[in-house]
């Protein structure tokens, strides 16, 4: 591509390379200019123009990023994206429904480091989104690129993003009661977990609360409706062998894992009963806040299964925000006054 400054003479077709205020509009960089356009600029008292010109081979940049879009969701249906239209070598990829996001970041940063002027941004793997939700973005830097750079690109990002849509359509949610427990947590609890589900498009298809008792526990269990089971205890769970994950082997089930390596959110177990996940909640589910609990609420609800090396890498960027209602802050407050 060549750059830089030409008379008024030669400049049909070219891009225009800064955008020119001039009377009755402006003019926008990226515009192809046409002999109207230059009779404006010239009744401006200009005489030259900045363009850029592509090269025999060259692709424009909307349609290198209509092309390159389309080669990371060549079917945007089955990945659960939309695709924008190209405008200013730009197309956005958005989320059609409530889900996480699923890439291949090896791809993505092999595609990234092909030509700089042809760059892909994304969310995190596994961030959650909703409809509308931006999840990547095409943009081309320059007016063009080269046509190899852009195949190199195309084959690199084929199918390399995706949303992976909530499978799982309902949770039942058991809370337990610990003598002297204040009797608003339990609607606390609540209320912050059906926010959780329907942040996802679930429901909460039943609750039921019995005493913090193994026993009485794997009875409800039992009988709670919902594709999910999730268990908020009144006394935090703090071993395997706990309450909690008693009650879950008490109703023929099974438990994978007690703690993970997120803050707030180590005190969570999970496991299944039957082909239905469980969650035993951490006590910092009860705040609308973001902790470990919703990284595997929204992975098991997205139908993947979670080992234990998911979980351990979820330690690198799990220092979550400081909840201020936490009963043990991770650093003392400071009383001096």
């Amino acid at each position: 591509m060549r750059f830089g400054p030409v008379p008024l003479a030669e400049a049909e077709g070219a891009i225009l390379a800064h955008s020119l205020a001039l009377e009755g509009g402006r003019l926008r960089k990226g515009l192809v200019l046409t002999a109207e356009d230059l009779a404006r600029i010239a009744a401006a008292g200009l005489a030259s123009v900045t363009v850029a010109r592509l090269d025999p081979g060259d692709v424009a940049e909307d349609a290198a990023a209509a092309r390159l879009a389309a080669a990371l969701a060549p079917d945007p249906q089955a990945a659960h994206l939309r695709r924008s239209d190209a405008f200013t070598g730009r197309v956005n990829l958005h989320a059609v429904g409530p889900g996480i996001v699923a890439l291949d970041a090896g791809r993505v940063h092999a595609l990234n480091r092909i030509d700089p002027a042809i760059t892909l941004a994304t969310l995190p793997p596994h961030a959650r989104v909703a409809a509308g939700t931006l999840v990547g973005t095409v943009k081309i830097i320059s007016y063009g690129v080269e046509a190899s750079a852009l195949a190199a690109a195309e084959a690199v990002g084929r199918a390399a993003i995706r949303v992976l849509p909530v499978v799982r359509r309902s949770a039942g949610l058991l809370l337990t009661e610990s003598p002297g427990q204040e009797p608003k947590l339990a609607a606390k609890g609540r209320r912050a977990v059906e926010a959780r589900l329907a942040a996802l498009g679930m429901t909460l298809a039943g609750v039921m609360t019995t005493a913090h008792d193994a026993a009485a526990m794997a009875a409800a269990l039992a009988a709670l409706p919902g594709e999910m089971l999730l268990i908020l205890t009144g006394s935090a769970t703090s071993d395997l062998f706990d309450t909690g994950p008693e009650a879950v082997r008490a109703a023929g089930g099974s438990v994978a894992r007690f703690g993970m390596p997120v803050d707030p959110g180590n005190l969570l177990f999970h496991g299944r009963i039957g082909q239905r996940p469980v969650i035993g909640l951490p006590g910092c589910a009860r705040s609308p806040a973001l902790n470990g609990a919703d990284w595997v609420l929204e992975r098991l609800a997205c139908g993947l299964e979670l080992t234990d090396d998911d979980i351990a890498a979820m330690g690198v960027g799990g220092l979550l925000k400081e909840i201020p209602t936490r009963p043990q802050p991770r650093e003392a407050r400071d009383r001096r006054g």
